[in-house]
């Protein structure tokens, strides 16, 4: 006997796209609904027209009105909720549902709602025996098990970096606008330096090669996976999700209007809905439809070999936007099968990789993982293993590839007195003087197969960060690179320390007058407790001190006291 399948949202943009690939699915009366009646019936019959065999109907219905005596009367096995968007919705929807009997299933990806989706209808579902699955989606549900499929067995995970660059052409409905406006500019939350951090939603973009896409620009977005994954996985150092727009017309109109929420020069950036759809009409007629996802970890593998592992996914022909879908049609065939214990979960925990990819197989979506292995670290490829070994254990630690990425500690800090220096210590993000001051420094591997491999340093000084990217290049030198400017370090080692005075420097790819470079005093050594030490002494010709810090640091984001 076939289950009664009851869609809300059925005639939007994923509720079409959902009703077309539940449609042929055995087992099924697919029940279409729309708060216009006339629409749900003529999907209704379009879906019919595609599957003669299929059995679908339509009604009409506003989930928001009487929602209890509709389905008194229809009487479902599922119902699916496709209608969004989710962001400071409530739970009254699937709490009806579920007092009614039925299996609940939603596409939401709102960090909001999913946060607190089983805590408040798990002893609802129980007591009536079903089953509520949220979060059927791209996130968390695909995302999640991408990375519970990539590091299965694995004894550490540094870093999870998730992105979604849907293709240009791809239909966005309003909800999906909406939500992102909900957050633009405002706080959202991040896993960075081993605990859970806030960013702003769309600011801070930057760019990232996306595997058969090419390069786009990303930014970050809110989603529930920085609190799911982070202390799921222990993770070490960062969980981020990012989404970019195709279009750079549209990214940069994003994070414009995301600048200027955080500014509160835009007081309620979901006015600007229809100029963004309407914008979107517009752009579609230069983009592709080509879109992806990646899901990329970092961390030690099952035999303790640093690994980086990247799963990818490549969407064509304009079947992008059924990737939501997917994880809700699979959650239906497991609520098909039995076995699932009645209560409310999020819906990643009962879905693997595999039940989802198995949805792709009738459209143009290609899937692919590639393992990378990371090897030495460059300190090492620079100074030679003999040399290498030959330092501090903490510096080995610290320096050596399979070395944590967070350390943390304490510091002390001498700025510049004099004004220009200082105004160029602020610009390159150098902190103020102080002393006993919290530090983490968090060190990010790559291993360049486009060219030298490169580590990328964040310095923490009290949420005063500045960063910069270290390379060892095939011609044997080492660089250190703060913006636009590049400097070249002369690095040796010895039994007791690491220093790196600096032997040139470039603008660009302009190369300087040595006369005019910064002088650098940085030695790196282990103390008496065995922590990895640091004393930088940066002078200007001229100008004299440019900036001075040292101190210690412990591997782990939770610095001891002094």
């Amino acid at each position: 006997m076939n289950r009664r399948v009851l869609l809300i949202g059925g005639t939007g943009i994923f509720g079409e796209r959902l009703a077309r690939h539940l449609c042929p699915m055995g087992g099924i009366d697919l029940i279409v609904t729309s708060r216009n009646e006339l629409k749900a019936q003529q999907l209704a019959a379009r879906l019919v027209q595609a599957h003669p065999y299929a059995s679908v109907s339509a009604i009409q219905l506003d989930h928001r009105d009487n929602l209890q005596s509709r389905l008194e009367t229809v009487k479902p096995f599922i119902v699916i909720d496709c209608s969004g968007p989710f962001q400071r919705a409530g739970y009254g929807v699937a709490r009806t549902v579920l007092e009614a009997g039925a299996h609940m299933i939603d596409l939401a990806d709102a960090r909001d709602y999913l946060e607190d989706y089983a805590g408040a209808l798990d002893q609802v579902a129980k007591r009536h025996a079903a089953v509520g699955l949220a979060g059927a989606s791209s996130t968390p549900a695909l995302s999640a098990s991408a990375v519970r499929s990539l590091s299965a067995g694995w004894q550490r995970i540094d870093s999870i970096d998730i992105c979604i660059t849907p293709g240009g052409k791809s239909e966005v409905g309003r909800a999906v606008i909406s939500a992102i406006m909900s957050y633009a500019g405002r706080d959202i939350p991040v896993w960075r330096e081993g605990r859970l951090s806030q960013t702003p939603g769309w600011l801070g973009a930057r760019t990232v090669a996306m595997p058969d896409l090419g390069r786009r620009r990303v930014a970050p977005v809110e989603t529930l996976d920085a609190q799911l994954l982070g202390p799921r996985h222990a993770v070490t150092s960062r969980v981020r999700f990012a989404a970019g727009l195709e279009s750079l017309l549209e990214q940069c109109g994003m994070q414009l209007v995301a600048r200027l929420a955080r500014w509160r020069l835009l007081r309620r950036p979901e006015r600007l809905v229809p100029i963004l759809l309407a914008v979107r009409n517009l752009t579609r007629l230069t983009t592709s439809d080509r879109g992806g996802m990646s899901v990329e970890v970092k961390g030690l593998d099952a035999t303790g070999t640093a690994v980086r592992v990247q799963y990818s996914l490549l969407a064509k022909e304009g079947h992008g936007p059924y990737v939501p879908v997917l994880p809700a049609a699979a959650a239906v065939k497991a609520l098909l099968r039995g076995g699932i214990e009645p209560g409310a979960h999020l819906a990643e925990r009962v879905l693997s990789l595999s039940a989802i990819e198995a949805e792709m197989a009738s459209y143009s979506i290609e899937t692919k993982t590639e393992r990378v292995q990371l090897g030495e670290g460059i300190f090492e490829e620079h100074l030679g293993r003999e040399t290498f070994q030959m330092m501090p254990a903490a510096l080995r630690t610290l320096h050596g590839a399979g070395g944590v990425p967070v350390w943390s500690g304490r510091a002390e800090v001498r700025a510049a007195e004099w004004f220009v220096p200082r105004l160029l210590a602020r610009l390159f993000g150098f902190p103020a003087s102080g002393s006993e001051i919290p530090v983490t420094v968090t060190v990010d591997r790559d291993p360049g197969e486009d060219g030298p491999g490169r580590e990328t340093w964040v310095r923490n000084f009290s949420g005063q960060r500045f960063s910069s990217v270290l390379r060892h290049h095939g011609d044997g030198t080492f660089w250190e690179t703060f913006g636009p400017f590049s400097f070249r370090l002369g690095l040796a080692a010895d039994r007791e320390s690491l220093v790196m005075p600096v032997t040139g420097w470039k603008l660009g790819p302009v190369p300087l007058p040595r006369a005019l470079a910064p002088r650098s005093r940085t030695r790196e050594y282990e103390d008496e407790q065995g922590r990895f030490c640091f004393d930088v002494e940066l002078t200007l010709p001229v100008l004299g001190l440019f900036a001075h810090y040292r101190g210690w640091l412990v591997p782990g984001p939770s610095a001891p006291t002094a």
